[in-house]
């Protein structure tokens, strides 16, 4: 089945990255970085907003210290909250890692000939992820592939769109990519309720169901399925 769209947007962890380059390699890089970066840059305006919401966030007094901070940053990766002063800081960190070349991005095996195939034939991409743009960018411009990050057009995460888990963020995304007809984007993620999101918000969905992936048995109800994007075919008309 070929799907006609206009765009396709495309999830990162658990769709074209494996979670465990996130969940091991980037977020054990951020780790013990954290308190170190927001020691040596509190007067760029990014950390200090970022501490200004986690205290907010966590209830910390103006006193509360570093240590404090980190702390609680720590149990948010321990639970995976997706809360968005986490990720800008965490965008930051990797940022520096990819420029220095201490990190590198490496996608599934079908990821990259499929992405390069898409882009070849015209067909515009964009990225909706939790991580940062900022993050975004800086993975896709040093992987095992080289710069990726000519393939893409558009980069959102929950500033620039809002949560991943709310059809209001892909109305906001589909305005950002100039409107085009909803049933004419393609969506593609491993989380249902993400899919569920964008269904809501008129958008065509894929599941991907990767073997071994957190979300490889999950119930994707009347969304369709795949194991790997070389079972997805897309053209623009």
């Amino acid at each position: 089945m070929t799907d006609t769209i206009d765009w396709v947007v495309l999830d990162i962890e658990g769709t074209i990255m494996p979670t465990s380059g996130v969940h091991v390699v980037l977020y054990d890089y951020a780790r013990p970085r954290l308190g170190p970066w927001i020691d040596a840059n509190r007067t760029d305006p990014l950390v200090a907003g970022a501490v200004a919401e986690i205290r907010a966030e966590a209830g910390l007094p103006e006193s509360a210290g570093t240590d404090e901070i980190v702390a609680v940053l720590h149990g948010w990766m321990d639970a995976d909250r997706k809360a968005t002063p986490l990720k800008t800081l965490q965008g930051l960190i990797w940022q520096r890692g990819y420029a220095s070349g201490d990190l590198v991005s490496e996608y599934f095996p079908d990821v990259v000939p499929r992405l390069r195939a898409w882009h070849a034939a015209g067909v515009p991409m964009a990225i909706f992820s939790s991580g940062s743009v900022a993050g975004q960018i800086a993975s896709f411009s040093s992987t095992t592939e080289g710069d990726l990050t000519g393939l893409f057009r558009h980069h959102f995460d929950t500033v620039n769109a809002g949560p991943k888990r709310e059809a209001a963020s892909y109305a906001a995304i589909a305005e950002g990519l100039g409107g085009p007809a909803p049933e004419r984007i393609l969506f593609l993620s491993d989380v249902p309720a993400e899919l569920d999101a964008a269904a809501a918000a008129g958008w065509r969905t894929i599941g991907l169901a990767r073997p071994g992936e957190p979300y490889a048995d999950a119930d994707f109800g009347a969304h369709r399925v795949v194991a790997s994007l070389e079972d997805v075919e897309v053209s623009r008309a």
